[in-house]
């Protein structure tokens, strides 16, 4: 998947857990759109996640699902939540190249317990977007975790560029 860049500077974001989005957030329409196309996503399972701060919305695979490295994991079948509206960022693991590319990219940050070790890498924060057009980005790097979480070694955002 090649990503465009983020425009403007990254979003202010606390250093430690609770790793929260202090700024940049979006508006509630926006976060509802972003919260209705990750939880209708097939095979996706909405549960409280496992890790994150009260009120976060998980994104699980069933365990028959569930096929991919442990590191396409942020605990069990969790391979992302939602942090509740104002934040609305994510955190997700995203196949290791992709979790650069958006580091990179200015659309995401390593989680810092990542930082230290404690989780791999490609454990990252992912901005919450601030338009309509944000989010078909960032529900492409979900789409990405979701085929890495299933064991698929092909980028879904490529995939659905191409059938457009």
């Amino acid at each position: 998947m090649h990503l465009p860049k983020r425009r403007g500077p990254r979003p202010r974001a606390t250093p430690t857990n609770p790793h929260t989005q202090l700024d940049q957030q979006p508006d509630t329409a926006t976060a509802a759109a972003l919260a209705d196309a990750l939880f209708t996503m097939p095979g996706v399972i909405e549960r409280p996640s496992a890790i994150s701060v009260p009120g976060a919305r998980a994104l699980w695979l069933a365990p028959a699902d569930a096929r991919g490295p442990r590191d396409a994991f942020l605990v069990g079948g969790e391979f992302a939540h939602l942090h509740p509206h104002p934040d609305s960022s994510l955190h997700a693991a995203l196949p290791p190249s992709l979790a650069s590319e958006a580091i990179a990219r200015g659309w995401a940050e390593v989680h810092p317990v990542a930082r230290l070790g404690l989780i791999p890498e490609n454990a990252v924060m992912i901005y919450a977007p601030r338009d309509d057009s944000e989010v078909r980005i960032v529900l492409d790097l979900i789409r990405s975790s979701l085929a890495f979480a299933r064991g698929g070694q092909q980028d879904v955002a490529d995939e659905r560029r191409r059938r457009s």
